[in-house]
């Protein structure tokens, strides 16, 4: 199975560059990108549109995203999972472990879990 992700808007634009260069079969997109949420977009509406285009969110939003997804799983909805990032990390071991990632998961492994990057 190969994980499909939606990068955060609070991420640097370079992360999908960098992704696709190394993996270019990814399917890689971000907030504020031509036909993905629009930039402002508050994170209910996020968790939905992950939930309904099959997304894995990246994102660095440690502080609120618990109580988003708690909120959203309570009304019986979805996700495919959440990364997030720590707080010190090495872009290129972020990079290369959402790759290794996207390629060795099982359907469903994320599902309705936050996750820190690297996924060990």
């Amino acid at each position: 199975m190969t994980l499909r992700y939606l990068i955060d808007e609070s991420m640097p634009p370079l992360w999908r560059q960098l992704l696709l260069q190394q993996e270019p079969s990814l399917t890689v997109y971000r907030i504020g990108d031509p036909g993905q949420p629009a930039t402002g977009t508050l994170d209910p509406e996020i968790l939905i549109w992950c939930e309904q285009w099959d997304l894995i969110l990246v994102t660095n939003n440690r502080t609120t995203m618990p109580g988003q997804l708690a909120d959203h799983i309570t009304v019986g909805r979805h996700v495919p999972g959440i990364f997030t990032l720590p707080p010190n990390y090495r872009l290129r071991d972020i990079i290369d472990n959402l790759i290794l990632v996207a390629g060795a998961a099982l359907p469903d492994e994320f599902k309705d879990q936050i996750r820190i990057l690297p996924i060990q």
